[in-house]
């Protein structure tokens, strides 16, 4: 997987009507995006991806994907799944509505990358 950094995008006009609608008071996903903005960038994790090959699922959203699941005690497959079904993750996501996500084992090999590039540490400082 290499890493083709693309600016941040913003949430989705229909992802913010309808995520407001359903939750006035926001929920802590969104309250997170709201309060923080995205907290990383894909140029935090440059280092741990190549220059070429089959485009990365954009590391700034599987650290928040690896963050997430610890509020809930999710698995990986479990945290996959709410990318696909949860407004308020992709809110939090800037994803559409029909976005697919990623196979969970997309979170397993992010871990691996910030293990071996001894970067785990940099999940929390930059939080």
């Amino acid at each position: 997987m290499s890493l083709k950094s693309l600016p941040i995008p913003p949430i989705p006009e229909e992802v913010v009507r309808i995520a407001h609608a359903v939750f006035p008071r926001g929920n802590v996903f969104m309250q997170v995006r709201d309060a923080l903005g995205t907290i990383y960038t894909d140029e935090a994790f440059t280092d741990l991806f190549p220059t070429h090959g089959q485009p990365a699922f954009a590391p700034w959203r599987l650290a928040l994907v690896t963050i997430f699941p610890f509020l809930e005690g999710l698995t990986d497959r479990q945290a996959a799944d709410a990318v696909r079904d949860r407004l308020a993750w992709k809110y939090a996501l800037s994803l559409e509505l029909c976005d697919a996500g990623f196979h969970h084992t997309v979170l397993s090999e992010f871990r691996a990358r910030l293990v071996e590039g001894k970067a785990e540490q940099r999940l929390l400082d930059l939080l």
